[in-house]
């Protein structure tokens, strides 16, 4: 993947996707102060929807204009959002009088939004201190970028009082680049509050798709790094990511089969429509699809290891992966699935081939995760 990293020693003002050199992290222009639409989407989160608009309330160095779109709550959020509307003009209130979804929601907040920069901020997040200054620098910086992320702090119940802040460099991929680096791995690295997007960028590929449920935010992601470069800061914390029982993520997960299956929608709505035009765009779709049929297989032999081939559907993951990927036996779970259906539900995690087999899949999460911590990347 061609990369070009930045940090704080740098003189010329444009780089290549092929040169890597020190740079400065850059700052927002003395005296700039960009206007940034906030739309925070709400289905009975009244509970936390002040903290979410003032997290962008009181970003520093920009104009936040902060959309409340409330899709027909029962828990009196719309009452909390006017309140919130009445106490400062940068605040608007869209009201549903029937629940239509996080997508129609979220496209009829842009549909709404006036800024030079978009930010869908879900109403049980929140942005950390100066977030929207750090990446608007970056998209200021180089013109060509139409999206920045950074790193998102999850939390489940106190939020982190500790938050990172200062900016030890920053990255920008080539977005076909970017777009190929997804589709060898078939997942999202973005969470979505910690992603900044240029307005430009976003009315040019359109809102969420309304074909998918639970991968829309990634599939937007990829149709922007169809068009344009992605950027991401090193350092900070871009975003608290709030993790809890009640969010909908896990109340409309539907399991692993439901996400799998989404994350197949996504890119085959992205490969119908603007992904269609990238280079060797059937070999990239081709690569999503045999690394989602991998993971499903995967799946299944975790099902073995561990004994729980009565609770989990290893015949459904099967018929995914050939579903998906027509030559899935020719992948490397394949033949590993196939080793545990010769032993047999009660050898399958007999020590040592089920301690080395879960040591090395330990150790290879460790090393993604580490690596997405660093670099934005799985």
């Amino acid at each position: 993947m061609s990369v070009y990293t930045g940090r704080r020693r740098w003189r010329a003002p444009r780089l290549t996707c092929q040169t890597q050199m020190p740079v400065p992290v850059p700052e927002l222009a003395l005296g700039r102060r960009p206007g940034v639409s906030v739309i925070i989407t709400c289905y009975n989160y009244g509970r936390f929807l002040p903290d979410a608009v003032n997290s962008a309330l009181s970003q520093e160095r920009v104009e936040p204009e902060i959309i409340v779109v409330d899709d027909a709550s029962t828990d009196g959020s719309a009452d909390v959002a006017e309140r919130l509307a009445r106490s400062d003009p940068r605040v608007t209130v869209i009201r549903h009088h029937r629940n239509t979804g996080q997508v129609e929601a979220f496209n009829d907040g842009l549909a709404a939004a006036s800024g030079e920069f978009i930010v869908r901020l879900d109403a049980d997040d929140l942005l950390t201190p100066g977030s929207l200054a750090r990446s608007i620098a970056l998209l200021d910086f180089f013109p060509h970028v139409g999206l920045v992320y950074g790193h998102p702090l999850h939390f489940t119940t106190e939020m982190p009082s500790r938050v990172r802040t200062k900016v030890c460099g920053w990255t920008v991929w080539s977005g076909e680049d970017w777009v190929a680096e997804r589709c060898r791995r078939a997942d999202c690295c973005i969470t979505s509050p910690e992603a900044v997007i240029r307005g430009s960028v976003m009315r040019s590929v359109g809102g969420l798709s309304s074909t998918l449920r639970h991968t829309m935010d990634m599939e937007l992601w990829l149709r922007i790094g169809v068009i344009s470069d992605i950027g991401r800061v090193h350092g900070p914390d871009q975003a608290f990511h709030r993790d809890h029982p009640a969010s909908w993520s896990v109340t409309d997960g539907g399991g692993q089969m439901v996400i799998l299956e989404e994350r197949r929608s996504a890119f085959d709505v992205l490969f119908a429509g603007l992904g269609s035009q990238m280079r060797q765009a059937a070999e990239l779709h081709r690569g999503a699809r045999s690394a989602l049929a991998d993971e499903a297989l995967a799946t299944a032999c975790r099902a073995y290891d561990r004994g729980r081939t009565g609770s989990v559907d290893v015949q459904g993951y099967i018929d995914f992966a050939l579903d998906t990927f027509p030559e899935a036996r020719q992948l490397p779970h394949w033949r590993a699935l196939q080793r545990r259906q010769r032993l047999g539900v009660r050898l399958a995690p007999i020590p040592p081939f089920f301690t080395a087999t879960v040591i090395r899949r330990r150790l290879r999460w460790e090393i993604s995760y580490r690596r997405w911590q660093r670099t934005g990347l799985w």
